[in-house]
């Protein structure tokens, strides 16, 4: 029995290889776009800013992302007729219709505001009181449930915050139960160990993993995909969104596009908003690595590594050009325990998280 056990977990690990290598194809989700009903494992990104759900097709990896974000306005049947005619995403609650994902984001931009969240710094957000029923409406816009009850699906979750008093206990509780109830086997992986899962099968699944998102960046060192340390820090893209906007008195929303437009870090910044961001990404950058260092020296848990082992950045906060740059010439100022062998991004940072998620449940399927 030990012989056929060992022989189905080698073949695990096979098919997990095998698919980190795989490229992923990726669309967002259209409006009016009917929910999946998967037959396989499924990986399942859960990201303050977008969630992406990847399924194992064939030659590649297929996502689909929605974005994280509602908006909310007064229910009227004339409204609701409006609604079902463009094919909303929505649901109603209270005398409220929940307008959800990309649907949401429309609308916003049409009474030039803002949309709400279901999640704050990586977290569900403790402000929005219906943000749990927000969140799970959005998940089930990508997912119905399983063809196969049971089926396995590894959704991400955030590391423990140094920064922060936050828990990231209940957060993963909550994500674990619904996905249960809708009829999946659910494991969660955390951010920093699926973008391990997703960039470094070539290097024997063994160096640091850093998501930099929306919310915070997770980071996690393994050694033979086993996660030796994860944690995260409670900054990402909005805190530089957030801060840059408040330095220069402009809306975050406003300085999110220009960030994501234009901005490259290899430049001289042209004006204010750019030597701002500039500015931000450091800061980011230095808090980050000076996390990394204090980390690994106060851990005694550092396996003794044969040779210099990667560094992978995935996540959105990393598209800038010269990002990669910038971070290198950061992690000089820094000294750590473990000797780096060179920086790399992730091969599509902003489905990195999803695809590793989506190694992770393939190698857990039996």
């Amino acid at each position: 029995m030990g012989g056929k056990k060992m022989t189905e977990e080698m073949g695990n690990v096979d098919t997990a290889i095998q698919a980190s290598h795989k490229s992923v194809v990726s669309r967002e989700k259209e409006i009016g776009e009917d929910a999946e009903r998967p037959a396989g494992p499924v990986g399942l990104d859960i990201g303050t800013s977008h969630i992406v759900m990847a399924q194992n097709k064939g030659k590649n990896i297929h996502t689909v992302k929605q974005l994280n974000a509602f908006f909310t306005i007064p229910y009227s049947k004339f409204t609701k007729k409006i609604l079902v005619e463009n094919e909303v995403t929505f649901f109603e609650k209270n005398d409220m219709f929940y307008i959800l994902g990309y649907s949401a984001e429309n609308f916003a931009n049409m009474f030039n505001t803002n949309t709400r969240r279901t999640m704050e710094k990586g977290v569900l957000s403790s402000r929005e009181d219906e943000g749990i029923t927000v969140l799970q409406a959005i998940i089930s816009t990508l997912i119905k449930k399983p063809k196969n009850p049971g089926e396995i699906i590894c959704f991400s979750t955030p590391g423990q915050p140094i920064d922060s008093p936050t828990s990231v206990v209940y957060h993963e509780s909550i994500l674990k139960m619904y996905l249960a109830s809708v009829g999946y086997n659910p494991i969660s992986i955390n951010e920093g160990l699926a973008t391990v899962m997703s960039e470094l099968a070539e290097d024997n699944f063994t160096g640091i993993g850093i998501s930099m998102g929306g919310g915070m960046c997770n980071i996690c060192l393994a050694y033979l995909s086993v996660p030796v340390i994860t944690y995260s820090i409670q900054k990402g893209g909005d805190y530089i969104d957030q801060m840059v906007g408040s330095s220069v008195g402009e809306p975050a929303t406003k300085i999110k596009t220009i960030k994501e437009g234009a901005l490259s870090l290899a430049k001289t910044p042209k004006n204010r908003i750019e030597t701002a961001l500039h500015i931000y990404y450091d800061d980011l950058m230095h808090s980050l690595l000076h996390s990394l260092q204090d980390v690994l020296h106060s851990s005694d848990k550092i396996p003794k590594i044969a040779k210099p082992v990667p560094i992978v950045l995935a996540g959105g906060t990393v598209l800038p050009t010269g990002f990669k740059e910038h971070f290198e010439k950061t992690l000089k100022s820094v000294t750590l325990p473990i000797d780096v062998a060179e920086v790399r991004i992730a091969e599509d940072p902003l489905n990195t998280t999803a695809k590793g998620a989506m190694v992770m449940a393939l190698s857990e399927e039996i």
